[in-house]
């Protein structure tokens, strides 16, 4: 009955995927459970609500902006993270403790759309009214019990959380700048906070005379291990500005996997394997039940063909065709085919960095990092490598097993130096970025084509083009006009708006723009290049009709009766490709499938017959 058991148990799992041994202090197979849990502590007193002009927002205008941005991200792109909003240096309290001057606005839960609208309600100078009559301002507060309430918040979560940070907004340097006790106790518990795996980083926001961090808040921020001490944001006077420090901090850095580094069969660190670039999809749409609107969650059973009996997992074994005959293979033999060798990275050599050319592109590339934790000294290596390789503009070639079922690849680590804005936020992490390499199976031969020569003049005339219409790429300036219509529509819909918000396609080209800058540039080009009556509209492309007829004349020469019947007696046919053997049985009346192997079954049962 265990055996019946164990196989229900699984529900939500394909009959295809593999069970892995769970093995936690395993290198290589390490991953995060939970979720992620930010509070939002912001600074209600009236400083906050005070600019400089009446153009300019107010600090607490700004922090309320930014907040409602990281809850919608938030909807989008995670929406089982926890969030909450916490209001200190308030008149009116609510929190589970009773401290005064403390107001919990919303407590962690998942991030909706009548959390956003009721943080919406503090938006501007409207907001500022509605803040004043439902909750209004305080001048006495204590910090350390603001901290006590945060911790609570956390403690009365009853789901597993993976990472739990405080994100402070204030404009004011030294909150206790007169009460040396109350400044100990903060400090006290902002430690005590940290020994607990909560991490508190400082929004600070600009001030008259600027915002010192050394007066107070340099001992209450957190400082994560991989974050350089000597390193503080400056001040936030703009709403772009806090934005960006707050989608730095917002999320924690998850590592994909922490992997052995064989430098050689006695020196082995430890590094962390990050993801940097992940490419952004419409979410998958979930099933409900038409009737209670609960999430359907499916199940995959197999069963027998000839009995209609359920098969348990023992019951079935799998095959691999090799010359018309099916190998059976077992469940070990099966996994031991897929393990090639154990995960990590190991040293191969060292290269020029000028060899690495752009062609060699495969994949978006991942970054590494030390990881001090697992085992001691990796840190000291790993930038002594980094330093050295750095100096002399050399890669390091190695051999990448992502996991224990993985197959191997050849990877180039490229020396990446950190980078920091004007405001001291970091853009470019410092560490190595993992370069896929291609096998020689992955290069192909491009057919080359008949060149034409330009002459001098159309080659100068191309260059002022070209000069014309420069301007500075990152790939970051551009959003996906597909991604942000749909989620403006949901997002419409989800908070009942009259019609969603109008996007900015930055995809489009700047047709006017361009025309102004090149002036008759284009028009003198095309009088060097094209003859007077060139219609590109008009025009037929021959060629290409001609080498797909040549194509189908070469199939029936190369392929005939004979040539296919010695594939299917020899078992090659399956060599053939999905194209040719389509051909072959539109040529004798088959049905063409769409999968190779029905393909392969039709022709074979045809010369068999």
């Amino acid at each position: 009955m265990s055996e019946w058991e164990s196989y229900y148990k699984t529900e939500g799992k394909e009959e295809e995927e593999e069970e892995e041994e769970e093995n936690p202090d395993a290198i290589g197979e390490y991953q995060y459970s939970g979720r992620d849990s930010l509070i939002f502590l912001v600074d209600a007193s009236r400083a906050m609500f005070e600019s400089n002009s009446t153009s300019e927002l107010t600090p607490f205008d700004m922090s309320i902006q930014c907040i409602l941005s990281v809850y919608t991200n938030k909807i989008i792109s995670s929406n089982r993270d926890l969030l909450a909003v916490v209001f200190y240096g308030t008149e009116k309290d609510k929190n589970s403790v009773n401290f005064k001057n403390i107001y919990v606005l919303q407590e962690l839960d998942n991030p909706g759309a009548k959390r956003v609208l009721e943080l919406d309600r503090f938006k501007g100078q409207q907001g500022k009214t509605h803040f004043q009559e439902l909750i209004g301002h305080g001048s006495d507060y204590s910090l350390s019990e603001v901290l006590w309430v945060c911790a609570n918040l956390f403690s009365d979560v009853q789901v597993k959380m993976s990472h739990k940070r405080i994100m402070l907004f204030t404009n004011e340097d030294d909150p206790h700048g007169s009460d040396s006790a109350k400044a100990s106790r903060a400090r006290t518990k902002a430690g005590d906070l940290r020994d607990t795996g909560i991490f508190l980083d400082l929004m600070h926001l600009k001030k008259p005379g600027g915002f010192d961090i050394s007066l107070f808040y340099r001992d209450i921020i957190s400082i994560a291990e991989d974050e350089d001490l000597g390193v503080h944001f400056e001040e936030s006077s703009k709403l772009d500005d806090l934005l960006r420090k707050v989608r730095a901090k917002e999320t924690k850095k998850r590592v994909l996997s922490r992997l052995k580094f064989k430098l050689s069969k006695d020196i082995v660190l430890t590094v962390g394997i990050y993801n940097l670039v992940q490419k952004a999809t419409k979410p998958f749409p979930v099933r409900l039940y038409r009737e209670t609107n609960e999430p359907l969650k499916t199940k995959s059973r197999v069963f027998n063909v000839n009995t209609g009996s359920l098969l348990l997992p023992s019951d079935t074994k799998r095959s691999q065709i090799y010359g018309s005959r099916p190998i059976i293979l077992e469940k070990e033999e099966t996994e031991d085919l897929k393990r090639f060798e154990d995960p990590g990275l190991v040293l191969v050599g060292f290269k020029p960095l000028a060899v690495l050319k752009k062609h060699h592109y495969l994949r978006p590339s991942l970054f590494v990092y030390p990881e001090e934790s697992l085992v001691h000294g990796s840190s000291t290596l790993f930038n002594a490598l980094f330093i050295k390789c750095l100096a002399r503009k050399v890669i390091a070639v190695c051999r990448y097993t992502a996991y224990r079922n993985s197959s191997p690849n050849f990877v180039a680590l490229v020396p990446q130096e950190e980078e920091l804005d004007d405001q001291k936020i970091q853009v470019t992490p410092p560490g190595f970025q993992l370069v896929f390499l291609p096998y020689a199976d992955d290069k192909r031969k491009v057919p080359l084509t008949e060149k034409v020569m330009a002459n001098p003049d159309q080659i100068d005339k191309m260059k002022a083009i070209v000069q014309k219409l420069r301007f500075k790429y990152r790939s970051d300036s551009f959003e996906n006009p597909v991604l942000q219509q749909h989620f403006r529509n949901l997002e419409a819909l989800a908070l009942d708006m009259m019609e969603p918000e109008a996007i900015v396609d930055l995809t489009m080209p700047k047709v006017e723009a361009m025309n102004e800058r090149l002036g008759s540039l284009v028009d003198e080009f095309k009088e060097l290049v094209y003859p007077p009556d060139y219609n590109p509209e008009g025009k037929v492309n021959k060629r290409r009709r001609d080498d797909e007829a040549s194509m189908s004349k070469r199939f029936k020469v190369e392929l005939s009766e004979e040539m296919l019947k010695d594939h299917v007696v020899k078992g090659t046919l399956h060599k053939l490709n999905v194209a040719t053997l389509k051909e072959a049985c539109r040529v004798y009346g088959l049905k063409c499938e769409l999968k190779k192997q029905k393909l392969l079954d039709a022709l074979t049962k045809h010369f068999q017959d």
